[in-house]
């Protein structure tokens, strides 16, 4: 055996099979249901196939740049949440020496699906001239009118967009952005949305769409007081996620211009109520990150990793 496998394989030995014996001890206690068609061991080998050929910006293999703490954790989050990559159900990402696993749009649809028992989660486009109205009760937005012409829609000038969750009694959440806010949100993206021929550019319907998903999820899963252990790696990796952009961007510009942190600040946007009664099922408190040093150590820990 080669010394790059050798050192693959006792990376895989930290971090992929730590978290397996992690995920099986959660399912043991009861603190973690997954849906009936996913299999965490699937997950896991389409993970670690997709981690050993990410780089981080300079070329670097991630796994061996990031640290096995993060990698771990990673992995963590993602099995946690019941997703897998292999479905484009999100991505790996380094951040420095941090692996981080950011849900797509589909993984953020099918985790509010799971979370809270949802119908359907319905993104539309607004476009100029479309009779377009909404109110708002009791601090919930409700579209109350929404007419799209051939011709609105031909002029491809879109001036907002919404998603709307219902919920198995029908009851509804939604979200609304403007133009200037969806294209707000695209500048924070590293994927380059302003150049020539990006997706945003050759695709502005479809991504105003993914981008009002992922507004509306967040917002209504960030605003529920569900405590349970799937719930923390959601609010976990959100958090991190934001942690790591503000450090890495702090890092490159460290040489460069001197950096008024108040910059740097993370705005959550807005927040609507959340009806009571959509939280989903609620499970024993867990551990919400995995820490490597500690499960070295332990031979208990050590082979107790998420299930993925």
């Amino acid at each position: 055996m080669s010394n790059q496998q050798n050192q693959l394989a006792l990376i895989k030995r930290d971090t992929v099979d730590v978290v397996a014996e992690k995920v099986r001890e959660f399912q043991s206690r009861g603190e973690i249901h997954f849906p009936a068609n996913y299999s965490p061991e699937n997950a896991m080998k389409a993970a670690w196939l997709q981690l050993q050929s990410i780089t981080d910006r300079n070329g670097n293999p991630a796994l061996y740049v990031c640290t096995r703490d993060s990698i771990a954790n990673a992995l963590l989050d993602m099995v946690v949440q019941g997703l897998n990559p292999a479905k484009k159900q999100g991505y790996f990402i380094v951040y420095g020496k941090q692996l981080v696993f950011q849900r797509s749009y589909f993984g953020t649809m099918a985790v509010t699906k799971r979370v809270t028992g949802a119908k359907d989660i319905l993104p539309m486009v607004v476009y100029e001239g479309d009779e377009f109205e909404f109110e708002i009760v009791r601090g919930k937005k409700r579209i109350t009118k929404h007419v799209q012409t051939l011709k609105s829609m031909s002029s491809g000038k879109i001036v907002a967009a919404y998603c709307t969750i219902i919920f198995p009694d029908d009851s509804e959440f939604t979200e609304i952005m403007t133009w200037d806010e969806i294209q707000a949100a695209w500048r924070k993206s590293r994927q380059n949305p302003d150049k020539e021929g990006s997706t945003h550019k050759e695709f502005p319907q479809e991504m105003a769409k993914r981008t009002i998903i992922n507004r509306t999820c967040k917002a209504y899963l960030n605003s529920s007081d569900d405590g349970s252990l799937l719930m923390q790696h959601i609010r976990r990796q959100d958090e991190l996620i934001d942690e790591a952009e503000v450090e890495a961007e702090i890092a490159e510009n460290a040489n460069k211009t001197p950096i008024d942190i108040d910059d740097y600040r993370v705005d959550p946007g807005p927040v609507d109520a959340v009806p009571d009664d959509h939280s989903g099922a609620s499970f024993d408190d867990g551990q919400s990150a995995f820490d490597f040093d500690a499960a070295a150590s332990d031979p208990v820990g050590a082979g107790a990793g998420p299930d993925f």
